[in-house]
């Protein structure tokens, strides 16, 4: 017998715990969107949800710019890993004539952004 055997008898041996009851289904959580539904007053409703259209609105303009910008440098002809317009498309979602347009509305960005 090896040193390690007794080791081994000495442990408890752990054993799975029995099921008392059967877990119950995941209730679907109703949805959420700001806790909009909850408001009853429509005179808050249309001031919040008023307040969330504008704050999407700049939100998704700000991100189309950031857009605009990655794709001027991704189709800079320096960089050693550049992007045709067609790749630019394809990994963006857009038509390469949309890619090409935001690449010139990225590079004007680019052109007006002060230097560090």
């Amino acid at each position: 017998m090896s040193d390690s055997t007794p080791e081994r008898s000495s442990q408890r041996r752990l054993r799975p715990a029995p099921l008392l009851f059967e877990p119950g289904l995941a209730e679907p959580e109703t949805e959420h969107f700001f806790d909009l539904e909850s408001i009853e007053d429509p005179r808050e409703l249309l001031g919040r949800s008023t307040e969330l259209t504008l704050a999407f609105r700049a939100a998704a303009e700000r991100a189309s710019e950031f857009q605009a910008i990655a794709a001027a440098q991704l189709a800079d002809p320096r960089r050693f890993d550049n992007l045709t317009l067609e790749e630019i498309a394809a990994r963006a979602d857009w038509t390469p004539d949309y890619a090409a347009k935001m690449v010139e509305h990225g590079r004007g960005l680019l052109r007006s952004q002060p230097l560090p």
